[in-house]
């Protein structure tokens, strides 16, 4: 049959019918013009899309068009395996999908600056939160991301109906297997240019620029920043696969009795202690927690230029009490680490953000228990509501509200964003009108990295470490300590004061390890185990409301002692095994309280080891931790077996959900049942 025969029309056919025939026929020939349009389109749809986001500094609007061509190639190189008809329907159909994830990304940014995930679809109250606010989130722009779907759709519906039989009529005469030829070897053409384009550049960043970047996640937009908007989701769903079906860990029902019992040994040792005059003196009492950015303990009564660093923490400790062996537990989920050690009272993960990766699991966290009790539960953080996942993880978490950045006014534009001064302010205008009891937490952002402030708030005299790293650390834990000062006036000013338990700690290390900076802080800057403690030690101070207690405590401890040390003033047992942790204000405490680091690190007080990095025991440094001096290892040996047991038991929970078999249990042994 000879092409003009083939692509004769026949008599008869409406002009659009002729005109979809002539269409189909053509790119049933052309096998990769298909597949070229949608890669023209999509790549068109991309460029929109990053300038419909405009994320502040991340200018994906040109510079990533390579990434973005790979990850659309990649993501569609299978339809060329396809025959002509099922190709162009595949083709049709993802361009459809993905311009509606991309219009769904654009309106779930515009209210939780950041991108939908997996979780997020699973979880979708956040989304349905939104509310009657999607029309106002809606721009009239934003429609031309389906600006072709004018013409795609009446041609899938018109493949549907008569595209069979319109290319059964002109049937071309190749053979089969240089059809199957040229399929296969498109579809392999189309992979390998697009990993070609996609892979190498994306490794390309995470060498340079953007390292550990896959490892840590600590925000979805920036890996949208390195692997674009396709890639993200991409990245996303290989995540959430991973880490919940392939690479899961099993726990089996013999390692689930094993947790759950060593677990209630742990809440049994804690109930034991609500014998103390303390359990439950302060019940009722509002609970107002702030968490201060990078804030440590090795510059608190220190004075520098004539003025006291934090003069306001100092005064607040003598009428608080204060733990001055107190050590965060963080590891690479760094703030959102601190906040999920805190609040809890489990591990972080090792690798990684408990909050990114396992937001979707249960956890007996403080505002839920507080809740449960009575209270409401709000939180506050002057930044981008999905920076740590902190949308999703805050719903699990049961707050009633979540305060982030685009709640605040950005009258003190101060390191990130808003300056901690305005941040207490406004917060406590929203506090002031809480219905009490209440539980506010509080996260502050100044004192961050790369702590740089503007000249006019720079009120110390830094001497000798003016212009380098470490004076402009200084500096905004000075201007921090003063924020904290005008959020302890207006407590008082409310008249909150008197009936709010206050704690106030820090979050993490300030990621400074040029050890001459430190000598004006340290005996001996060449000391491993000084230079440990001081990086992991920050403050923690409870100021009750009537001031009792007072003091300085020596006992060691640790954030994850945070939420039954409150659990306990307030009267609400800490008898059930969901934490790990145990109360630090305790009249009568029974064995040697021990605080073990993600990384296998633990002190008691006396002694502190350090692994190794190799992971065998034997070959980790036992020292003394009064005097730093180095002991012989098999002195700590014995006791390592504890700080990995509750490593590994920690574990167990957050990546095999245990909690919810845990709560399931505990429902059936109340009404009498077994398990």
């Amino acid at each position: 049959m000879s092409s003009k025969e083939t692509l004769a029309l026949p008599n008869r056919l409406p002009p659009l019918r002729q005109a979809l025939r002539f269409s189909l026929i053509w790119l049933e020939r052309l096998v990769a013009v298909d597949m070229l349009l949608f890669v023209i389109a999509m790549r068109l749809k991309l460029y929109w899309f990053n300038r419909l986001l405009s994320v502040p500094y991340m200018d994906m609007t040109s510079t990533d068009a390579t990434i973005e061509t790979g990850a659309v190639l990649m993501l569609a190189f299978w339809a060329l395996l396809l025959p002509a008809r099922g190709r162009l329907l595949a083709l049709i159909g993802l361009n459809l999908v993905l311009s509606f994830l991309l219009f769904a990304d654009v309106i779930y940014y515009r209210y939780f600056q950041d991108l939908i995930t997996v979780p997020v679809l699973m979880q979708l109250g956040q989304v349905e939160s939104l509310g009657g606010s999607i029309t106002e989130l809606l721009k009239p722009w934003d429609f031309w991301l389906f600006v072709d779907a004018v013409l795609l759709i009446p041609f899938a519906v018109y493949l549907v109906w008569k595209g069979r039989a319109d290319l059964r009529s002109a049937a071309s005469r190749s053979p089969l297997w240089r059809k199957l030829a040229i399929r296969v070897g498109g579809s392999a053409a189309a992979f390998m240019l697009g990993f070609a384009l996609f892979v190498p550049n994306v490794n390309h960043a995470t060498d340079t620029w953007a390292k550990g970047l896959f490892e840590k996640n600590w925000w979805n937009l920036s890996i949208y920043n390195v692997a674009g908007g396709l890639g993200f989701h991409g990245y996303d769903v290989y995540r959430y696969a991973q880490l919940n079906w392939f690479g899961a860990e099993t726990v089996t029902a013999e390692q689930l009795d094993e947790t759950e019992a060593w677990m209630k040994d742990r809440a049994n040792a804690r109930q034991s202690l609500e014998q103390d005059p303390l359990f439950g003196s302060y019940k009722g009492s509002n609970v107002l927690m702030v968490q201060m950015e990078s804030l440590q303990t090795f510059m608190i009564g220190k004075s520098i230029g004539g003025k006291e660093i934090t003069p306001v923490l100092n005064d607040l400790i003598e009428e608080s009490a204060y733990f001055s062996r107190f050590y965060h537990q963080t590891s690479q989920g760094r703030t959102s680490d601190a906040d999920f050690a805190v609040n809890c009272s489990l591990q972080p993960m090792k690798s990684g953000s408990v909050f990114i990766q396992y937001a979707s699991h249960d956890f007996a966290c403080l505002p839920e228990t507080l809740k449960d009790n009575g209270y409401s539960a709000t939180v506050f953080h002057p930044y981008q509501g999905g920076f740590w996942n902190r949308n999703v993880m805050y719903d699990r978490m049961e707050y009633d509200e979540f305060y982030s950045l685009k709640h605040f006014e950005l009258d003190e534009r101060l390191g990130w964003a808003l300056g901690d001064k305005s941040f207490y302010r406004q917060s406590m205008d929203i506090v002031a009108e809480l219905p009490q009891p209440f539980h506010a937490f509080m996260i502050s952002l100044t004192s961050h990295h790369p702590y740089k402030l503007p000249a006019a708030q720079k009120l110390l005299n830094v001497e000798e470490l003016d212009g380098t790293i470490m004076g402009d650390y200084l500096q905004v834990v000075h201007y921090a300590d003063a924020a904290l000062g005008e959020l302890v006036e207006r407590l008082k000013a409310e008249g909150l004061w008197e009936n709010t338990i206050l704690a106030v700690y820090g979050d993490h290390d300030n990621s400074i390890q040029q050890w001459e900076l430190y000598e004006r802080f340290m005996e001996d800057t060449s000391n491993p185990v000084q230079r440990e403690q001081l990086v992991k030690s920050v403050p923690f101070l409870l100021h009750l409301p009537d001031g009792a207690h007072a003091g300085r405590y020596n006992d060691v401890g640790g954030q994850l002692d945070v939420t039954p040390t409150l659990l306990h003033l307030l009267g609400i047992s800490g008898g059930k095994p969901y934490w790990l942790g145990s109360p630090l204000l305790t009249e009568s405490e029974s064995g040697k309280r021990t605080v073990t680091q993600r990384n296998g690190a633990w002190t008691d007080g006396e002694l502190y080891f350090v692994p190794s990095p190799d992971g065998i025991p034997a070959n980790g440094t036992c020292y003394s931790a009064i005097s730093g001096e180095q002991l012989d290892t098999n002195v700590c040996l014995p006791f390592s077996g504890e700080a990995d047991t509750e490593l590994m038991m920690s574990d167990r929970i957050v990546i095999g959900d245990l909690l919810r078999s845990f709560e399931e249990d505990e429902a059936v042994e109340a009404m009498g049942g077994e398990r």
